[in-house]
């Protein structure tokens, strides 16, 4: 019997597991965040979207979500 092995991250200053091999993609899917939503710096830098399927997570990786906020802007009238 094969045991999961996990790796330590830091997301948002907080440390988490994830599994060994997880790639940003799936950290945000296991955090059910919406990819297209947010912004994602890995150890200080902002990865690109397609990026996100193809980074692996490394132990100590220090990873930062930065969430768009929804909402519009209003026409001023003169």
């Amino acid at each position: 019997m094969q045991m999961d092995k996990f790796l330590q991250i830091q997301v948002n200053g907080e440390p988490r597991c994830a599994h060994l091999g997880a790639t940003v993609a799936q950290l945000l899917h296991d955090l059910e965040i919406r990819p297209d939503r947010v912004v994602v710096e890995l150890n200080l830098e902002i990865l690109e979207r397609p990026d996100f399927e193809r980074r692996p997570l490394r132990e100590g990786d220090r990873v930062e979500i930065i969430s768009f906020i929804g909402g519009g802007s209003e026409e001023l009238n003169d």
